[in-house]
C-alpha cells in the first residue's frame, strides 16, 4: 500500500476515534431533571363506540339478558380472547365491542340460547402500554401491566442500538391536560449517579440517534482496516 494512502486511512481512523469520544453528549431542546414531571393524567371515561377496536389486556362488561350466570366482566388476554362460560374461547382483538357482543350471540345461538341478548361494553382500557422509538433494537409497543423504570422500559426493546446517544433519552407524557417532555441521562442512570425514573402507561420513550456516531461507524465501515495494518 503507498505510503501516502497508509497515512490518510490513519488520519481517517484517528477521526473515526476522536469522533467515537464525543459523540455521546447531554443536550438537545428538552429539558433535564425537570421537577414538574410527574404521574401522568388518569385516564379518562369516555363513550366508546365502533371506532375502538379492541385491544388484549382489554377487560369487557359482557350482559346477556335473562342470564346472570353468563353476565360478567371478562378480561381479554395477551392471545386475544376472552373465556366465557358455555361458549369457552372467543377471538376479541380487533373488532368492536358491537362486534364482538354479536360474536358471542352467535356462538350461543348455535346451541344453548334462543335468540340471546348480549351487550358488551369497554370496562377497562387496554392498551396500558409504553411506545418505545429511537434508536433502539427492537422500536415498538409494549404492555405495561407492572411497574416499570425507565432502564427495564429501554430492555424490552431489546437495548439501545450502535448509534444511539444513551445521554439524551426523552420521555413524553400528559400531565395536567398537556403534553410534556423530559429529558433522562441513562448512562448517569446505569452508573447509579441518577434515579431510575418510574416510566407509566400511555409513556412514549425517544432514544436519541448520534450523528456523529453514526459517522463514525460509516468510516469504520468504509476503512479497509485489514490491509492497513497488513501494509504497516
Amino acid at each position: 500500500m503507498p505510503k501516502n494512502k497508509a497515512i490518510r486511512q490513519l488520519a481517517v481512523f484517528g477521526l473515526a476515534l476522536s469522533l467515537a469520544a464525543c459523540a455521546a453528549t447531554r443536550g438537545g431542546d428538552i429539558a433535564y431533571d425537570r421537577k414538574d414531571f410527574g404521574a401522568p393524567d388518569a385516564p379518562t371515561v369516555s363513550a366508546v363506540d365502533d371506532t375502538y377496536k379492541l385491544a388484549p389486556l382489554d377487560t369487557v362488561s359482557v350482559v346477556v339478558f335473562q342470564a346472570p350466570d353468563l353476565s360478567h366482566d371478562y378480561a381479554i388476554d395477551q392471545s386475544g380472547r376472552l373465556t366465557m362460560p358455555l361458549i369457552g374461547r372467543v377471538d376479541a382483538v380487533g373488532v368492536s365491542t358491537t362486534e364482538l357482543g354479536r360474536t358471542i350471540a352467535t356462538r350461543l345461538n348455535e346451541r344453548y340460547l334462543r335468540d340471546p341478548n348480549v351487550t358488551v361494553a369497554l370496562k377497562d382500557s387496554a392498551s396500558r402500554v409504553v411506545t418505545i422509538d429511537g434508536s433502539v433494537k427492537q422500536p415498538g409497543t409494549y404492555p405495561a401491566i407492572r411497574p416499570l423504570t425507565l432502564v427495564q422500559s429501554i430492555a424490552l426493546a431489546r437495548g439501545t442500538d450502535e448509534v444511539a446517544n444513551p445521554r439524551r433519552v426523552a420521555i413524553f407524557r400528559t400531565i395536567g391536560g398537556k403534553r410534556m417532555a423530559a429529558a433522562f441521562d441513562l448512562v448517569s442512570i446505569r452508573r447509579g449517579k441518577q434515579d431510575d425514573p418510574p416510566v407509566y402507561p400511555g409513556d412514549t420513550i425517544i432514544v436519541d440517534g448520534s450523528s456523529l456516531k453514526k459517522t463514525q461507524k460509516d468510516l469504520l465501515q468504509a476503512l479497509p482496516l485489514a490491509s492497513l495494518f497488513v501494509a504497516l
